[in-house]
């Protein structure tokens, strides 16, 4: 690993620490959402933020953090870190273990190394400079996506379709009628197995840029492809589209071009 790679499994491995004990535990959550809905945060979100960026000050002072719990601190700096200490708060708080731990880090502008971790599964799926790897009890195994050259062929996913808003909805029901099966309610989980060649497709939309950002680096060293729906880099837009096969790509915008923002 290079050493950044090998600073976000460490900053991975604090952030299950913390938040792993929570886990079908009782935990403090709160509403942070109001009249746009039901939004949870817990105290293992806070908590695992408020680690990881310790870890981050103490061993790299001049890098910048963005947060989804505590904001930015010098987001224009050439190394940001960019967290998401608990992707899934629903599924966290409901038991289920589709929940991660997201971690990036921005250099120039784009993600080049990211984390998706499990704790409850003991999984870190890592992508950076040096590959595309899950950890697992001590073990690495290469990840990379698989082949899939139709959209009737493919398995997609996103994770709640009462999330898109207007002509998104009828974009993303094309392109689900269109597949051969979609799995729902994975939240970042999904991204996890497009790179280990399990799932297609991931389209989702209103993501901000802690959901996102540790996606890119480990889909791509896996092989796949991360665009906005209209075939460029993700952006502030927060519409986001990976395929593993990138023949799926101009397929499945068809549809998403015409919601694209």
């Amino acid at each position: 690993m290079t050493e950044y790679e090998a600073f976000a499994v460490e900053l991975a491995r604090e952030a299950a620490r913390v938040s792993l004990p929570y886990f079908r535990q009782a935990c403090e959550e709160t509403d942070k959402g109001g009249a746009a809905g039901f939004d949870p945060v817990t105290q293992a979100d806070r908590e695992a933020e408020t680690a990881i960026r310790r870890l981050i000050a103490d061993r790299y002072p001049a890098h910048g953090v963005i947060g989804e719990e505590y904001g930015e601190d010098r987001p224009d700096a050439d190394h940001v870190w960019i967290l998401d200490p608990i992707d899934g708060t629903r599924a966290f708080i409901a038991g289920l273990p589709l929940w991660t731990n997201l971690i990036a880090l921005r250099t120039d502008g784009r993600p080049t190394v990211g984390v998706i971790g499990q704790p409850y599964l003991d999984e870190i799926f890592l992508g950076g400079p040096s590959g595309a790897r899950l950890l697992r009890a001590g073990a690495e195994t290469p990840l990379a996506v698989r082949a899939c050259a139709r959209l009737n062929e493919a398995l997609v996913a996103t994770t709640d379709p009462d999330l898109f808003s207007g002509a998104e909805l009828g974009a993303w029901t094309q392109v689900r009628a269109a597949a051969r099966l979609a799995r729902l309610g994975c939240d970042a989980y999904a991204y996890a197995m497009l790179a280990a060649g399990r799932i297609d497709l991931v389209a989702e939309s209103a993501l901000q840029v802690w959901d996102w950002s540790a996606l890119v680096p480990v889909i791509e060293a896996a092989g796949g492809e991360v665009t906005n729906w209209r075939g460029e880099a993700p952006d502030g837009g927060g519409q986001i589209l990976a395929v593993g096969d990138a023949r799926l790509r101009d397929q499945a915008l068809v549809a998403l071009r015409r919601a694209a923002i």
